[in-house]
């Protein structure tokens, strides 16, 4: 029932929910004005239905049933190319989280809390303790995610692992929860199939690769316009009347309602990251949760995707790393000494590679204005999140690819494909600069 309410409120919300008219582009574009209209709502559904997912790029991946389109008559899997995001972790700060503790402990200590203030409290206290000094590291979730990720890949082409080349080459991240999230995948690996043979790169070489992102004038630009999204009124006062008995000593204690709600947001964003099942965010007015969705979700494709806006400026920082994933496909595809190429990084270069390589719906090319209607990050951006091209060869050396984004077959936007998801591996790479489309 509770679920129900939640959805038709969000519903709600998006048919009225109304944005500044007035954002002046970057003048590394061109200076013009641009409408920022209402969210669709399919999207405000999706958030609804789960409002897990308003962590957007901090939502725990979610493992939906594979499907496979059989591959054109002859070709068979033969090499595997990935990049894939740390699994899930912990936050950067236990601030958010010490911070509603600190004011419904206040409020405790008064006698205002209501049951329902008391069960926050609770639930709030248990993430903070989970937290634990661990910050950005990787939790045991998201060691889980990345062996049951390791044991689909292989479970789904066995003929890439079980024929020709054992050999595997590995490129992670210095930072420890990519190292963490690396070995899960790789002991996942080496259990399923003992004879793999592994080489493990993690040095200040491929380094800057698996840290790509956009420059610090695109960032503060991208900033400035998300921050003038000008939503509709939020309701302060049905968060204060559920959590305390006296409403107006309970707004004294919070003293920044708008904020207070944001930190339990982000407190709810992270329960699940540590096993935590609480729906925390039950607490919160559905337009607060999707307020706080939509301002990440904006900015992050803002920073980091093929937007119409920061495309241009954004794009060509990545290409560095596209060009070696292209270089060290055409050695395996050469050679046929090499299984699979393993990249274990972080989730903004993942996001510009699948933007530059033009794959639809995560990267699409739009404008700010059609962000709430058309692009979803927690799809896309989810922790674990992964890029897999599966290539494919027949008896005359042909060479075609699959693109899978986070396990679905993803389509190239501008290129016709073969058959179904295959594309010819030439052609895509004289396609590579499919962002500008």
């Amino acid at each position: 029932m509770k679920r129900t309410i939640f959805l038709l409120a969000a519903l709600f919300l998006a048919a009225t929910l109304s944005y500044s008219q007035e954002l002046p582009h970057p003048e590394a574009v061109s200076p013009s004005s641009m409408g920022l209209s209402a969210a669709s709502p399919e999207v405000a559904a999706l958030v609804a239905e789960d409002p897990d997912r308003a962590g957007v790029n901090i939502h725990v991946y979610e493992f939906d049933p594979i499907v496979d389109t059989k591959p054109p008559k002859g070709y068979k899997p033969f090499y595997i190319s990935h990049y894939g995001r740390h699994g899930t972790r912990a936050g950067g700060s236990d601030k958010d989280f010490v911070y509603v503790v600190e004011r419904m402990e206040k409020a405790d200590s008064l006698g205002i809390l209501t049951d329902e203030g008391k069960a926050l409290l609770e639930e709030a206290r248990a993430v903070r303790d989970a937290f634990d000094g661990r910050e950005g590291r990787l939790t045991p979730r998201g060691e889980r995610e990345h062996k049951m990720l390791a044991e689909r890949m292989y479970k789904r082409y066995p003929g890439v692992f079980k024929k020709g080349s054992k050999n595997i080459r590995i490129f992670a991240s210095k930072v420890p929860r990519c190292l963490v999230s690396m070995a899960s995948f790789v002991s996942k690996l080496s259990a399923l199939r003992p004879d793999l043979n592994f080489t493990i790169q993690s040095d200040d070489k491929v380094q800057p690769l698996l840290t790509n992102d956009c420059s610090k004038d695109h960032r503060r630009e991208a900033s400035r316009m998300t921050r003038k999204i000008n939503h509709a009124p939020v309701d302060t006062v049905t968060i204060l009347s559920r959590l305390f008995t006296d409403p107006e000593k309970g707004r004294e204690v919070v003293e920044y309602v708008g904020r207070f709600q944001r930190r339990i947001c982000s407190t709810a964003s992270f329960a699940r990251n540590f096993d935590i099942e609480s729906d925390i965010f039950r607490h919160i007015p559905p337009e607060v949760v999707y307020n706080y969705f939509d301002y990440h979700n904006r900015h992050i494709y803002l920073t980091q995707c093929n937007s119409e806006e920061f495309g241009d400026i954004r794009m060509p920082r990545v290409k560095p790393l596209v060009d070696e994933i292209v270089r060290l496909a055409d050695d395996a595809i050469e050679s046929g000494e090499v299984a699979a190429d393993l990249r274990f990084g972080h989730d903004w270069p993942y996001m510009a590679i699948v933007s530059y390589l033009g794959l639809e719906g995560a990267g699409d090319r739009i404008s700010a204005n059609e962000i709430s209607k058309k692009w979803f990050g927690p799809k896309y951006i989810c922790l674990a999140c992964n890029l897999q091209m599966i290539f494919y060869r027949n008896n005359k050396g042909s060479v075609l690819v699959k693109f899978l984004v986070n396990e679905k077959e993803t389509l190239l936007r501008g290129l016709e494909p073969v058959e179904g998801p295959y594309y010819d591996w030439n052609l895509v790479k004289e396609n590579l600069e499919g962002w500008r489309r």
